[in-house]
């Protein structure tokens, strides 16, 4: 392989990367419409938004699918920030919606 065949087969796998990284951003967008909705009917029930035991069962269902190459490990830290980040959309919202 000569120095500028490896420069564009990086190329193309930057390109693959890229257009993947927008297919994660329209889903993680999705992910949060849908909790969005979740916060809302939590807000109008008076349900608590921290809820450890949904929380556990998203980590158990996406490590129960999760195949590889990525480990456990960061497969968790992910979520956990995914988790996170919704939970503090639901706060925010909370707080900005009048009862």
């Amino acid at each position: 392989m000569t120095a500028g065949t490896a420069v564009d087969e990086l190329a193309e796998y930057r390109r693959a990367i890229d257009a993947i990284d927008l297919e994660l951003l329209r889903l993680l967008n999705a992910r949060t419409a849908m909790v969005e909705r979740i916060g809302e009917l939590k807000r109008r029930h008076g349900i608590p938004i921290y809820e450890p035991k949904r929380e556990d069962e998203v980590y158990r269902n996406v490590l129960s699918h999760n195949s590889g190459p990525l480990p456990p490990d960061a497969v968790h830290r992910i979520f956990e920030r995914i988790i996170d980040e919704m939970r503090t959309l639901q706060k925010k919202k909370r707080t900005e919606t009048p009862s």
